[in-house]
């Protein structure tokens, strides 16, 4: 069979985990499915799919080939883009992600002005509070704070966020402004999982960086939620300096400790390595890319 058909099964049954709905997806029969897995399987001599009556899953050796043959086919669609002269033109589907407040605020204006101006091209954005894998889960370009670790992936940055201490000025009217991070033991502490996790703050401004386990008295999951805890007076939170910025310019939020802040946390866009590059993914990071870097609250780097 067609190698290339082939990968196309493999990434259908292996995205749902399914060989019905890759059946459905595909416009193929069942057990036309069943024997493209075979014979993929048989040319490899592994195991893609460990299967029961009631699932299917990859293994170890199926989804590294999975993680691969999406690369594949995403280099043969932008190849054929660039030899028929389409990337001339965005078009197409293109799939962001960001985190959620970073995408309400710094991404969806970019993403409603792309579609405005190329009216050919659909995006999919998702907004989410974690490091999204862009292979793994079929991203095009992706927003990422802080430092970045080693890989293939092709990184802009744009500018730069601080993590800041902050409380309403209620609460500091009643409790007193900290001076040092040591005096934040006597005061009420409110953790965001979302930007630290394991509740241990680190500062900097001495000769050494230091770190402290904290005791919240409010934890959750949503930096929104922390910011609402904040405005009603509850403590001190530590956030990211644009998921603030809009209260402390209004004096509804004040930022304490500014003195221990440790280095800024840079901002990239991502997108995967591609040999030709596709217009729609150029053309968008080009967007964001201005977009960020214009944005003075993001410290943005020329």
């Amino acid at each position: 069979m067609d190698r290339m058909h082939l990968m196309t099964v493999l990434i259908a049954v292996g995205e749902d985990q399914s060989f019905a709905a890759a059946s459905r997806k595909l416009n193929l029969s069942p057990a036309a499915i069943t024997r493209a897995v075979v014979s993929l399987e048989t040319q490899l001599g592994v195991k893609l799919f460990q299967r029961t009556t009631r699932s299917v899953r990859l293994t170890e050796a199926g989804a590294r080939y999975l993680a691969d043959a999406r690369d594949i086919m995403a280099r043969i669609a932008e190849a054929d883009e660039a030899a028929s002269g389409i990337n001339a033109s965005p078009r197409g589907q293109l799939a962001v992600t960001a985190p959620v407040l970073f995408g309400k605020l710094y991404v969806m204006p970019t993403v409603v002005a792309f579609l405005q101006r190329y009216p050919a091209v659909d995006i999919s954005a998702f907004f989410v509070d974690r490091s999204v894998n862009l292979v793994d889960e079929g991203m095009d370009v992706a927003v990422r704070i802080g430092h970045l670790p080693d890989s293939s992936l092709k990184a802009l940055r744009v500018g730069s966020v601080r993590r800041v201490l902050c409380a309403s000025p209620a609460y500091l009217a009643r409790h007193g402004v900290p001076r040092s991070p040591a005096e934040l033991a006597q005061h009420t502490i409110i953790a965001a999982s979302g930007v630290s996790p394991r509740v241990e703050w680190k500062f900097g401004g001495g000769a050494e960086p230091s770190a402290l386990r904290m005791q919240p008295r409010l934890t959750v999951s949503s930096n929104d939620a922390a910011i609402e805890a904040v405005m009603q007076g509850l403590g001190i939170a530590r956030l990211l300096s644009y998921q603030v910025a809009a209260q402390v310019a209004a004096g509804a939020i004040s930022v304490v400790l500014a003195p221990y802040e440790e280095e800024p946390w840079p901002v990239h866009v991502l997108h995967r390595e591609s040999k030709y590059g596709s217009a729609k993914v150029r053309a968008f990071i080009d967007m964001l890319s201005a977009s960020l870097r214009a944005d003075g609250g993001l410290n943005a780097l020329a």
